[in-house]
């Protein structure tokens, strides 16, 4: 037994005890109220789900500040990080006061709400589409005036919601003061192992590294909008109008890959295509998601999943369905939610949605303030990192494709990967950016809408079409605001799964470029896999990226080998045009 177990003071050991156990139940309980309330909308289940929430925010809250105290020299090094990860289980910190602290929660499930009931009739139509329908037009239609109005109508959804984040603001400021932060932002950045000043520093050092990559794929595909819709819609040297990028946040541009491809180039199939002429149904794309999993020696999935996820909209009641993975009693009642389109892009969402899903059972058998990722970015991670082993070889073992292409084939697959993934990047850093300045009052109410425009012209080079004055509130048109999720970790989730890939390729034996292999099958990669994801957050976030890549640092090198080859053709296709953008208007 060592010094510090010896001196321990047993007050402090039952006091953990005892917060595991009440938080087990109640985290628990609002599991499935939850899940109620996202998969059956009602004022009802709204109620119930504010109230079980409510309950948690409100036990942990007490149990953090009574914590405080207690971590002090003679703690064992498991108890003193149960201690602080105690304080920092939340994205929001309830006020102490029982009537703002409902009022708090009742204001984060009413703005979710919101955006779930979120509905636009496009100009011409009486029919009211939702979100996912909006989408679709978004991704399809090349005229600019029909892509505006349906980007434009969307994001009217979230002006009732400027009142309620306001004084939401307040609200959660109040709560992580007396939690000891300064405020919300800090709060959230203090979950990363490191200072909140050192990690707002770390993420932009991360973003250096991939900037002059982003700003090439953002030269390349401001030229050719600029050939398709004109450049007095999309100027040289200038933002892109968002409502062009075929996404609604201009998050993600893979949309319009039609637009961008060289002549003559394609990645050799559409697998879209391939899974709709099969009739494929929904559940059989889950099946072939799970069957991966498998081929790496891990164990299906328990009876109750397929008995009680959600895999399809339901036609008679209202449902969120952005899609998500579910551990409702933190064992193995795993689930996952979300509205299925056969698609090759739900594809690839199911198979990081499961990776989520997989996570949550390897850590199980921790002890129940562990039962989570090394850092909410790993969790990300690893979903996307099975997703990178859907190649054109993996598709072919399990018999959607009859022949890979020719690797001269490669640079419109890459840049088809670029606009989803390497797009996103700028997107994934600046929400939280956003945010953390609205939590330290750095942006006021007044400015809401302004600053976060200012922001994606500065970080995305993207600009809005028009005047969007202080009367809108385009941030809560993204769910994550509007359903207080913290972003950042899809960030640093974007920098992860490269890292994840190229070591666990490295494990599976693949030597050919690392854009080209697949973990499926290697039970050699499982075992690491699962080693790193049984680890869940009993050590800090270094130490699991050490089981995983034998590194300790979150590095990009592996992302840029993934897509240097790319790097190269942009790099030809620019010569000769402007790269960058103004950063005012």
């Amino acid at each position: 037994m060592t010094t510090a177990q010896a001196e321990e003071d047993p007050d402090v050991a039952r006091f953990v005890e005892e917060a595991e156990a009440s938080l087990f139940d109640l985290s628990a309980e609002a599991q499935r109220a939850d899940w109620v309330y996202a998969t059956y909308i009602t004022p009802d289940t709204e109620a119930l789900s504010a109230k079980a929430y409510s309950r948690v925010i409100r036990a942990t809250v007490e149990l953090a500040k009574r914590s405080v105290p207690l971590s002090r020299v003679g703690l064992s090094e498991e108890r003193r990080r149960k201690l602080l990860l105690l304080r920092l289980s939340l994205p929001l910190a309830a006020p102490s006061d029982p009537v703002e602290g409902e009022e708090l929660t009742q204001i984060v499930t009413s703005l979710q709400g919101m955006y779930a009931r979120g509905r636009y009739a496009p100009a011409g139509t009486s029919a009211a589409l939702d979100l996912q329908e909006l989408s679709k037009i978004l991704g399809t239609s090349r005229e600019p005036r029909e892509l505006l109005d349906v980007w434009s109508g969307w994001h009217r959804v979230a002006r009732p919601m400027r009142p309620g984040f306001t004084r939401y603001v307040e609200l959660a400021n109040k709560g992580s003061r007396e939690l000891g932060f300064p405020d919300t932002g800090a709060m959230w950045r203090s979950k990363y192992d490191l200072p909140p000043e050192e990690f707002g520093r770390e993420v932009e050092r991360l973003w250096s590294q991939v900037a002059p990559l982003y700003r090439s794929l953002h030269a390349y595909v401001r030229r050719r909008l600029g050939a398709a819709h004109g450049e007095s819609l999309v100027p040289p040297g200038g933002p892109i109008p968002a409502h062009l990028l075929g996404n609604m946040w201009a998050q993600s541009w893979e949309q319009i890959l039609p637009l961008l491809a060289p002549p003559g180039d394609g990645p050799g199939f559409d697998l879209t295509k391939i899974l709709l002429e099969r009739k494929t149904q929904p559940l059989e794309l889950v099946r072939v998601a799970e069957r991966f999993f498998v081929s790496l020696g891990l164990a299906p999935l328990p009876e109750s999943f397929w008995e009680r996820s959600l895999f399809v909209r339901p036609r008679d009641r209202e449902v969120v369905c952005h899609a998500s993975a579910w551990d409702l009693d933190f064992v193995d009642d795993l689930r996952i939610k979300m509205c299925i389109d056969v698609s090759a892009e739900d594809f690839q969402t199911i198979h990081h949605e499961l990776g989520h899903n997989y996570y949550q059972r390897a850590y199980n058998r921790q002890p129940f303030f562990f039962r989570d990722s090394a850092h909410d970015g790993f969790h990300e991670a690893v979903g996307d990192t099975i997703a990178l082993s859907v190649t054109p070889e993996y598709l072919r073992r399990i018999g959607l494709l009859a022949d890979v292409p020719d690797p001269s084939n490669d640079i419109a697959p890459l840049l088809a990967r670029a606009l989803e993934k390497i797009a996103f990047l700028p997107f994934g850093l600046m929400v939280d950016r956003w945010r953390w300045r609205v939590f330290s009052g750095e942006i006021s109410p007044e400015s809401y809408n302004r600053s976060w425009w200012e922001m994606r012209r500065e970080y995305q080079g993207v600009a809005p079409s028009g005047e969007r004055g202080e009367e809108e509130f385009d941030p809560g048109a993204k769910y994550h605001v509007a359903a207080n999720v913290p972003y950042m970790r899809y960030f640093l989730a974007g920098i992860l799964q490269f890292q994840f890939h190229r070591a666990l390729a490295r494990t599976a034996g693949e030597t050919g470029p690392v854009h080209r292999a697949s973990i499926y099958g290697s039970h050699e990669a499982g075992d690491r896999l699962e080693g790193m994801l049984a680890m869940g957050a009993s050590r800090p976030w270094p130490d699991a990226l050490e089981a995983m890549t034998g590194e300790r640092r979150m590095d990009a090198s592996a992302l840029l080998e993934y897509f240097a080859p790319l790097q190269r053709w942009l790099d030809e296709q620019n010569r000769g045009h402007p790269i960058g953008w103004t950063t005012q208007e």
